[in-house]
């Protein structure tokens, strides 16, 4: 008989540089060139304005059960953030103004739900960022059903490993192996300072088709080339 819970060893720390690095950068920057990653959108945040990089905390958490989010916060430390796989679960709110207190006591810095919270109030009041699918009054309990905490899940579509880079903010949610981290944060940077140069010449009035070569690609079609 398998073993209700399913848990691995807690991930390896992340570069503070290649943190400090993506917390400059826009899930919708580098979502000009990356076609994964990406976190369903409509996991939309709590508290709008906020651009949260930490490292993935994974649990995998059944139906009606929290017992397991319960436990796992003794796995939080600074600079955490959860991703929780409800399992197609969307009507039980796991998370409420109880491990809200507890999650931010332990350091962690945003959680990301692939279902409902509930407490929006005291969510709010806490100023500790969560990204859901809404709210329910419907709430889980310790039924001690088991799951899955630092192992992969699928939180919102996109495959989440355990230490995990993640980026949040109002546009959405990006998952980046660490090894990719660097490359991809350095990479918007740069695309950002050049959309600043882009933005100054149209405010001078320059046409945006010409400069982004749209009228380019219409007129040589038109053309047959």
């Amino acid at each position: 008989m398998l073993p209700r819970y399913d848990i691995g060893p807690r991930p390896a720390p992340l570069s503070r540089e290649v943190v400090d690095l993506l917390s400059g950068c826009e899930t919708a920057t580098i979502g000009h060139w990356r076609l994964w990653g990406f976190c369903d959108p409509a996991l939309r945040p709590i508290l709008p304005g906020r651009r949260i990089v930490g490292r993935a905390i994974t649990l995998a958490l059944p139906g009606p059960c929290s017992t397991l989010l319960h436990h796992a916060m003794d796995s939080i430390e600074a600079g955490d953030i959860l991703m929780i796989d409800r399992l197609g679960d969307t009507r039980h709110a796991c998370w409420g103004g109880g491990i809200t207190l507890a999650f931010r006591a332990a350091g962690g810095v945003a959680g990301v739900i692939d279902g409902p919270c509930t407490d929006r109030a005291e969510i709010e009041r806490s100023n500790l960022p969560v990204w859901s699918r809404g709210v329910s009054p419907m709430t889980t309990r310790q039924y001690d059903l088991g799951g899955r905490l630092h192992r992969p899940v699928s939180v919102g579509g996109a495959v989440v490993h355990p230490g995990d880079m993640v980026l949040c903010d109002d546009s959405g949610i990006l998952v980046l192996p660490p090894q990719e981290a660097e490359a991809e944060a350095r990479r918007a940077l740069a695309f950002q300072r050049d959309g600043v140069g882009i933005e100054a010449r149209l405010a001078a009035g320059e046409s945006l088709p010409a400069l982004s070569g749209a009228t380019a690609k219409v007129e040589a079609a038109l053309r047959g080339d």
